[in-house]
């Protein structure tokens, strides 16, 4: 058994790459359900939700919170894809050879998709504080898109893909110059 395929890290980081794509399906699936079943609600069909007055969410609008649902689905196929793309460069790694066109292309293909994640997640924030503001009836109660400096960790994180996506590009491009000359 080499040392590579004994690696703790690459093995655990392996396994929960899969398990973290694995969540992304289920979680997906879920959510993709709620679409039938706020419809049917909505169309009354479906007893018990909402009380007499229907000042529940789905009531108050039936777009909104389907159209979270499809983003929520969305982030979570890109989601999926990304781990995916994880899963791929930790296996080049294990095999022991990362510095390829293609990791370039997966680190480049991984910072778009969590680009697209923050986007879409902005977006579910926005429907949520139009679903709030609904439900409110024009209270105000604090309902606010707020922005910190936590909130920076993603544009640090999809820069940094970037950033190593050139690294291997240009690692992959040495490796075969060097070929090249030998």
């Amino acid at each position: 058994m080499s040392e590579r395929s004994k690696d703790v890290v690459l093995l655990c980081g392996t396994m929960l790459a899969r398990f973290l794509q694995w969540v992304c399906a289920l979680a997906g699936g879920v959510v993709l359900l709620l679409i039938p079943i706020v419809i049917l609600v909505r169309q009354d069909m479906v007893p018990g939700f909402g009380g007499p007055n229907r000042s529940d969410t789905i009531a108050a609008s039936p777009s909104s919170v389907i159209a979270i649902s499809v983003t929520l689905a969305l982030i979570l196929a890109a989601l999926f894809h990304f781990f995916g793309k994880l899963r791929a460069i930790i296996v080049s790694v294990g095999e022991g050879d990362p510095f390829t066109p293609e990791n370039a292309k997966r680190l480049n293909a991984m910072a778009w998709l969590f680009l697209g994640v923050k986007i879409l997640t902005l977006l579910v924030a926005g429907l949520r504080l139009h679903l709030a503001s609904l439900m409110d009836k024009g209270a105000s109660d604090g309902n606010v898109l707020g922005f910190g400096l936590y909130d920076l960790d993603a544009v640090v994180i999809v820069i940094v893909l970037f950033i190593l996506a050139r690294i291997f590009r240009h690692g992959a491009a040495m490796r075969e110059d060097l070929q090249g000359t030998v």
